[in-house]
């Protein structure tokens, strides 16, 4: 089974195109199912009460697909919502979905491709391997580029889109990390921690469809503070308790 984690806040005007989008996507044959486990941060814009009246539309063809709904009561951040949505799934691989529309479901099969094929135990959609995208923010790349570049140093791989939503793992690896993040800090927390495991990690070229501030983008220069601070504490400075 497949499981798809989608931490949502905020997106009342995305969400259910997403979830329309994420059922139709082209799963690869050789899935027996695929479950979406959609966590509501808290949101305050009507996110949850457009859920609560959503239905999945039929697939045309015989996988079956289906929909676990999970609020937190007020907002945590991204990190505690996909460990919400990591606790409530049952897939022997796990994928994480954003709601916005940036990333789209289309590249499920090459996401997918190498955990199938057996040659991989995470794998990372980088934005950055030639997909096709949308030019928008010169220094957003920048950063994104800066933020990679410093987590590489820091855990000696070779990645060229550390701050990809575009996370694909197998149970088998997330049962070895122990994940504390609540926000942002998830992507170089989830970095570090893998690149400790040992495992065998792959990067596949995606599509990025970029909003604008205007569109809903959330994040800012603050969060790219931080997240030197997390490539930092979490490759040199922290200790998992167990």
């Amino acid at each position: 089974m497949l499981s798809v984690i989608v931490p949502v806040f905020n997106e009342v005007d995305t969400v259910c195109t997403l979830l329309d989008r994420l059922t139709r996507a082209p799963f690869p044959r050789r899935l027996e199912s695929v479950e979406i486990v959609l966590v509501d941060d808290g949101s305050s814009d009507g996110t949850w009460e457009r859920l609560s009246n959503y239905s999945l539309p039929e697939r045309g063809d015989e996988l079956p697909v289906r929909l676990a709904l999970h609020r937190h009561d007020e907002n945590r951040g991204k990190g505690a919502a996909l460990r919400t949505g990591f606790a409530l799934s049952k897939g022997e691989i796990l994928l994480i979905q954003d709601a916005d529309l940036e990333y789209s479901p289309d590249d499920y099969p090459v996401l997918l491709k190498p955990i199938l094929d057996g040659i991989a135990d995470v794998v990372y959609g980088s934005r950055f391997l030639g997909g096709p995208h949308r030019v928008l923010f010169f220094w957003h790349h920048v950063g994104n580029r800066l933020l990679t570049l410093l987590s590489n140093m820091c855990t000696d791989l070779n990645l060229t889109d550390m701050e990809t939503c575009y996370k694909v793992f197998t149970r088998k690896v997330y049962e070895r990390l122990t994940l504390v993040s609540n926000r942002f800090g998830f992507e170089p927390e989830f970095t570090a921690k893998v690149s400790k495991t040992g495992c065998r990690i792959y990067e596949v070229p995606i599509a990025y469809h970029g909003r604008t501030y205007q569109e809903g983008k959330k994040i800012g220069w603050k969060d790219g503070v931080s997240a030197i601070w997390c490539i930092l504490r979490f490759n040199l400075f922290f200790r998992d308790k167990n």
